[in-house]
């Protein structure tokens, strides 16, 4: 499989990545484990978790099972060499993790060792805030997303607070790059600043959302990550399951996300069906799968570190995973465009 350079960190990460946030919830240790071994052995090398983790839903009951349930596959394998390991720290307003409180200098420590200590390993390398403190625009929160209302000195001191404790937990070898997510072009500049001002480790990557659905990152984002050598990794390139088609016509299959998430985080409206119809079109018109097709379109965007993935069974994984092996020609690309320029912002 292709890898990609993981910013500046001199780190090459496979161009697909393995999302694990229903490892404890959908999906069960021993079908977890599965999809761990058939992933190394298809060539991903990088693996994605998150200590909030699993979802659909979070439930005080489950933070963390997800780490454990990777720290156990660790512990029988032997083969924590063979990956490169991302988590991340939850962000404020997540009550059932240190109720509720973001990210601070008190706050990377406790969260560092809990993550290790589930992980089963002594190092995380590529430690990420999952939110920043001061609120995001992701997750349909653009409608309503208000930076007026921030403090921009108290923003910034917060970060250079945070950076200084990550600063030492990467002296303390425990963390060896830092990243973040769901953050903005504004946001990210000032942590790239803050960095090169020696407040702390130079911020590597960002994970946000992105797939054919939703391309807010086309814009500022992609022209401050191009410049900075900052690596996106796409989160929801499947948007949720809907760009494989399975809930075009009203259809919910049993035990899907939408079985779960009725709304599917905000991404189920009026006019995003149309959209999918379209995007079918397209790989029906190139002969191509759905769903391998909008990964192949993602990992082939100039500005991709790596692509996570993610699936409740292995049959769902190896379906996805051929994508690793396609290569969109320009009328594919061309095709697909049109659609975007129809539908532009679907939800």
């Amino acid at each position: 499989m292709k890898k990609n350079p993981l910013g500046r960190t001199g780190l090459m990460v496979s161009e697909l990545c393995l999302g694990t946030m229903t490892f404890g919830s959908q999906t069960r240790t021993k079908e977890a484990h599965a999809q761990i071994d058939y992933a190394l052995d298809s060539g991903i090398n990088f693996i994605d978790t998150a200590e909030m983790y699993p979802v659909n839903p979070v439930s005080a009951e489950t933070i963390g099972r997800t780490e454990r349930i990777i720290g156990l596959w660790f512990e029988k394998s032997f083969r924590r060499s063979d990956v490169v390991l991302a988590t991340k720290h939850s962000g404020a307003g997540l009550k059932h993790v240190r109720d509720g409180a973001g990210s601070s200098k008190q706050t990377v420590r406790l969260a560092v060792e809990g993550s290790l200590r589930r992980l089963k390993t002594d190092h995380v390398d590529l430690y990420q805030l999952h939110w920043p403190n001061r609120g995001s625009y992701h997750f349909r929160q653009n409608w309503h997303f208000a930076p007026h209302k921030q403090n921009r000195q108290e923003v910034l001191d917060n970060m250079a607070e945070v950076l200084e404790a990550l600063q030492a937990e990467v002296a303390r070898g425990t963390i060896r790059h830092f990243g973040l997510s769901n953050e903005s072009a504004w946001g990210m500049a000032q942590w790239l600043k803050l960095a090169e001002a020696g407040s702390g480790p130079r911020a590597a990557t960002i994970q946000n959302e992105y797939s054919l659905l939703c391309r807010l990152f086309d814009t500022d984002l992609a022209e401050l990550c191009h410049h900075e050598e900052v690596g996106l990794l796409a989160y929801s390139p499947l948007a949720a399951g809907l760009l494989t088609g399975k809930y075009q016509g009203g259809s919910v299959p049993e035990a899907s996300r939408m079985s779960l998430v009725p709304e599917l985080g905000g991404r189920k409206t009026a006019r995003v069906f149309d959209a999918i119809d379209d995007y079918i079109d397209v790989a029906f018109k190139h002969d191509l799968d759905p769903a391998q097709m909008a990964l192949a379109w993602a990992k082939q965007r100039p500005f991709m570190a790596s692509v996570i993935i993610g699936a409740t069974t292995l049959e769902q994984l190896k379906g996805i995973l051929g994508a690793a092996e396609l290569t969109l020609e320009k009328p594919v690309l061309r095709d697909l465009d049109a659609v975007h320029h129809a539908h532009p912002m679907p939800y």
